[in-house]
């Protein structure tokens, strides 16, 4: 039977069988150490007079698990037999062993097929697999339902920009750039629902935090009184999808040094008005409406300094900077919000319209066509509740909690601005 790296403390003296990948070797002559790669962890193998093949091929294992403080772990396989399982056919792209961030990231993206096996290279999307974990479990926990929306659709959610056009039939379709519209439809059946699926954003970025496909965490919830109860439900979820990250994926967290953030209870807040009042006056930088990638960098600073946060919520945005569906307040403000973590926008949310009139009002004053959205706007006419919801990026948030040089490195297989394979 099988004995996966992790197990091998608990087999010390006793013969194992072993399978993986040949992560590194070194022959000596007589005596030959290889490293073997299994999804658990890398373990020393010591054979000789053996004929060894290119690494990373895969390879079967039997030997005794003995003591050694010298190797990795502190334990080391003596072989007894070695076979190949299928051999490497010819040297890899990359130094797997040897993979750093510091290396050409196009090099990394471009060969992901085999960089991916490398342990740093590995370990976001297990901690990632972790967060989604945590985000379903908390939700389903308080009652949310696990919806699937369609993610070819005829309209946008937020008007037709940024999207990615398709051919559907005799028809002009376009992927899904959220599934927003779905999903408050979704609020009249379930009243709590969620999602966990890829979006596509057609944006002309090519930044280090910027993916034109990315997967989001959607949630809405019906029979809220204000988006307050929004903002206490990602403060609490975050706080389970973080637990769930550094128990069941500490050793990946560990491996890529990971600063463990600070999350109060209490997230801090600030509104649109206040964060650009600070930009300008306290900290020197002219604030446009629209909040920059360095104000939001800025702003991440000054709260991690005042409150020891490293996360700041930035709440009543101006009606002109918010899809037309985020409910509006008198002073020309909505309730809708943003969540920065270490100076980067992750989440975006808001409580939602939910009359019927005041859509189509919210509409036309966009510029909109209220015929491109009249499947979403029938639901209205049925007594929607009062809802809202956010979608946190799951990228991003990998990319931040990490420290992740380039949000890339937080999906198996990126698609951005000049990328399509592998």
């Amino acid at each position: 039977m099988r004995t996966l790296v992790k197990d091998l403390p608990e087999k010390i003296g006793e013969t194992v069988e072993l399978m993986g990948f040949l992560h590194w070797r070194r022959d000596l002559g007589k005596v030959q150490f290889l490293l073997l790669r299994d999804r658990t962890g890398v373990v020393q193998v010591v054979t000789g007079g053996r004929r060894l093949p290119l690494p990373e091929s895969s390879l079967r294992v039997v030997g005794r698990v003995v003591a050694n403080e010298k190797a990795p772990g502190g334990l080391e396989v003596q072989a007894e037999e070695l076979e190949v399982l299928s051999p490497a056919l010819e040297p890899t792209p990359v130094e797997i062993p040897k993979e750093e961030w510091r290396a050409n990231p196009e090099t990394l993206l471009e060969y992901r097929y085999v960089t991916l096996r490398g342990e740093k290279a590995r370990a976001p999307l297990r901690v990632q697999a972790a967060l989604v974990r945590g985000f379903r479990r908390y939700l389903d926990r308080q009652g949310f339902t696990e919806v699937f929306t369609p993610k070819v659709v005829r309209a946008g959610a937020e008007g037709g920009s940024g999207l990615f056009g398709v051919d559907y039939f005799e028809h002009r379709a376009y992927l899904a750039q959220s599934p927003q519209l779905y999903k408050q439809i979704l609020v009249g059946v379930y009243e709590r629902v969620y999602e966990v699926a890829p979006v596509w954003r057609a944006e002309d970025h090519a930044t280090s935090r910027h993916l034109n496909e990315y997967l989001s965490l959607d949630v809405e919830m019906g029979f809220i009184g204000s988006e307050e109860e929004l903002l206490r439900l990602e403060e609490e979820l975050l706080q389970e999808m973080l637990e769930e990250a550094y128990v069941s994926a500490g050793r990946e967290m560990e491996l890529l040094e990971a600063e463990r953030p600070s999350l109060p209870r209490d997230i801090p807040r600030l509104t649109h008005q206040e964060a650009r009042r600070l930009l300008r006056e306290e900290l020197g930088y002219p604030a446009g409406a629209d909040l920059s990638e360095e104000a939001e960098r800025l702003l991440g600073q000054y709260a991690k300094k005042r409150w020891g946060s490293d996360w700041l919520f930035i709440t009543r945005y101006p009606r002109a900077l918010r899809p037309f569906y985020t409910y509006p307040e008198p002073d020309g403000t909505t309730r809708g919000f943003d969540l920065l973590f270490r100076g980067l926008e992750i989440t975006s949310g808001g409580q939602r319209i939910h009359r019927y009139e005041e859509l189509l009002e919210s509409l036309k004053a966009k510029g909109m066509d209220p015929e491109g959205f009249r499947g979403y706007l029938e639901v209205f006419k049925y007594g929607m509740p009062p809802h809202g919801g956010f979608a946190i990026g799951a990228e991003r948030l990998t990319q931040k909690l990490l420290g992740l040089p380039n949000v890339r490195y937080a999906r198996a297989f990126p698609r951005d601005r000049h990328r399509l394979e592998p």
